[in-house]
């Protein structure tokens, strides 16, 4: 499929873009938690009042019910709060901070339902054979998590130029994609003919209650501290409505950027440090930024987070993924959802 709107997807970032990039990507944590030149939604004062416009609006009763719903809970439990309370306030360049339980919620579906998918491909399907876990012995549905599925062994398919690894290699470093529904070719930069596998659909049902668009690919980026996304855009869907990006994990800085000068005479660009559960919204003419991460911030995982998907993680209260506990300590996992057709 080739895109009909919008630019060329092998063309070089800008260089005033990537000079920013690059004095972001080589900052430490301590620069960066006196940088200014960033904006960081969990800081009011940090916000510039002319960005911010002021607190636009609080989470209105539709967009709780849809996390509501999508939790399957009560209307009265949602992060402990009842439905009168104040809720996180949302600002015009950042979209809906999405509740702790429902990030929570999204790990599960996503690393321990939808990466033992076959229809969902990684990148380690490029140069690997890729196995799925059994079921557990209890005949539930088993995650790469699970003890049973520690002996999977990932066989390359050409061993003269790559090396087999286990499970553990695989969760921990090996994988760092992961796509839904229309599966991207990241080396051609298109979308193969034909229909695409299904969306997810209760992640599809949330993020369409949520933002204006409809969810028809996603990928899911894994990343560890040192790993970086390079400049890009996203151009290969056939229309231009928005893209939605959700932060779990570990803090990432983010840079959008669009070509011209702003007043100063230097490039348009925001920097923004996304923390667990902020979510970005790029429509209209920022749909075609020039956007990507040059750093993921070690140690900035949410306290509640860091044990996933340990004791507290499994729905089913076993606490079968105990052995992993700590892993998201370590992780920034980041969902970017996009519309494939107008």
């Amino acid at each position: 499929m080739e895109a009909t709107t919008g630019p060329n997807a092998h063309e070089k970032p800008p260089l005033g873009i990537k000079k920013i990039y690059k004095k972001f990507q080589r900052l430490d944590r301590a620069a960066l938690d006196r940088e200014r030149d960033s904006l960081d939604f969990s800081r009011d004062n940090n916000v510039d009042p002319e960005v911010r416009q002021s607190q636009l609006l609080k989470l209105s009763s539709e967009v709780r019910q849809a996390f509501v719903d999508f939790l399957e809970i009560d209307n009265a439990t949602l992060d402990g709060t009842k439905p009168s309370d104040a809720m996180p306030t949302v600002y015009e360049v950042a979209a809906v901070p999405v509740p702790s339980d429902v990030q929570l919620a999204m790990l599960e579906k996503l690393l321990l339902r939808d990466l033992c998918n076959p229809d969902h491909k990684t990148n380690v399907h490029i140069h690997h054979n890729v196995p799925y876990p059994d079921q557990r012995a209890d005949r539930s549905t088993a995650s790469y998590f699970d003890a049973c599925s520690s002996s999977l062994d990932f066989q390359p398919k050409d061993p003269t130029i790559h090396k087999p690894f286990n499970t553990s290699q695989y969760l921990n470093k090996k994988l760092r994609w992961m796509t839904l529904g229309g599966q991207y070719d990241w080396t051609n930069k298109v979308y193969p003919s034909g229909s695409p596998p299904p969306f997810p659909q209760d992640i599809k049902t949330l993020v369409e209650h949520l933002f204006p668009m409809k969810a028809e690919a996603a990928i899911v980026n894994l990343y560890s501290p040192g790993d970086t996304l390079s400049l890009h855009r996203d151009v290969s869907e056939e229309c231009d409505q928005p893209l939605v990006s959700i932060s779990l994990g570990c803090d990432g800085i983010f840079i959008a950027g669009l070509e011209g000068e702003d007043g100063n005479g230097g490039p348009r660009v925001a920097v923004m440090r996304l923390r667990s559960g902020d979510a970005v919204l790029m429509s209209g003419e920022s749909r075609y930024a020039w956007h990507g991460v040059p750093k993921v911030l070690e140690g900035t995982c949410p306290e509640w987070m860091k044990d996933w998907p340990g004791m507290h993680s499994g729905s089913d209260g076993s606490g079968r993924f105990a052995g992993w506990g700590g892993w998201m300590a370590g992780k920034r996992v980041n969902l970017n959802v996009r519309q494939m057709f107008a």
